[in-house]
């Protein structure tokens, strides 16, 4: 008989593990620059949900291969700093411009713009260093590379924050909504499992279901985005809440109310674990990563 699963003791452990490998793997703020380095770890050690590095880890399971341990690391901390600098980033006065983000100030806001931008760059040039040297075989190496750069840019994350941008103020339907957010954030939480998968050496097939999994993840975790601005409070979100309504944004909740877009963010919930069925009990983690992102916020 297997062991039980305890998810929470399984999610305490890695989400300490990504923690002492942002430690681990950044720069010290001692590293000259010094003032450069000690904003990139504001940016990526500042706390959050850790939703890809914990993909990255549970994606990890599903396979049999676990020699390349350290390769675990590096993909699940190359993930989190592209998503860093993309908050970096979406924060600055050009963009979003907010002043908070996860309860504390801003990059910009506590260091000063010309190092928030330099900090994003360097954090994503980062990424891609980590995974050149990913101490697994070379293929490995230049599939994670590939996969991540895809998910990062112009067909990507970068594309669709580019979207994002253009639709201030815009109709929007819902196929088009769905192709924003599926690139803007869709697209790193599917690589985030795509990544584990390639360093645990799944098949094609399996790599298939993955997608499958993550592609449902990915729209679950932005409308549930959209549900939690709408309906929680600042102090409570960690950023200023509402903005996206002030700033005449479309989103889920806009354009197709808030209780289709719960209905959604569930049935979403249930595709992607029903994607994971031929895994057995080695899915459990991505699973139980399912029900977290959908249950928010409750």
């Amino acid at each position: 008989m297997s062991a039980v699963f305890h998810f929470q003791d399984w999610l305490s452990e890695h989400s300490e593990r990504t923690e002492l490998a942002l430690d681990r793997l950044l720069d010290s703020a001692q590293t000259t620059p010094s003032r450069l380095h000690e904003a990139m770890r504001y940016a990526a050690q500042g706390g959050g949900k850790r939703i890809r590095p914990l993909l990255v880890y549970a994606a990890g399971h599903l396979g049999n291969n676990h020699q390349h341990f350290q390769a675990f690391d590096s993909a699940a901390v190359a993930i989190e700093c592209i998503h860093a600098y993309s908050l970096v980033h979406d924060d600055l006065p050009c963009m979003d411009d907010d002043d908070f983000r996860r309860g504390r100030p801003t990059v910009h806001k506590a260091f000063d713009e010309a190092t928030a931008l330099l900090v994003g760059d360097a954090l994503q040039t980062r990424a891609f260093e980590m995974l050149a040297n990913a101490d697994c075989d070379a293929n490995s190496r230049l599939r994670m590379i590939r996969a991540l750069a895809s998910a990062s840019g112009s067909r990507g994350m970068a594309g669709g924050q580019a979207i994002d941008l253009y639709s201030v103020g815009k109709k929007m339907d819902l196929a088009g909504l769905q192709q924003m957010h599926a690139m803007k954030t869709g697209a790193l939480l599917s690589r985030a499992a795509e990544l584990g998968g390639i360093v645990a050496n799944l098949n094609a097939t399996q790599m298939l279901q993955l997608h499958q999994y993550s592609t449902a993840l990915g729209l679950a975790f932005q409308i549930v985005d959209d549900i939690l601005d709408a309906t929680v409070d600042s102090q409570t979100l960690g950023k200023t809440a509402g903005k996206d309504a002030a700033a005449n944004k479309p989103t889920y909740v806009t354009l197709l109310g808030l209780d289709y877009a719960q209905k959604q963010a569930k049935e979403l919930q249930e595709t992607a674990i029903g994607s994971l069925d031929g895994f057995g009990e080695k899915a459990q983690a991505l699973k139980e990563l399912a029900l977290l992102v959908v249950n928010r916020g409750k």
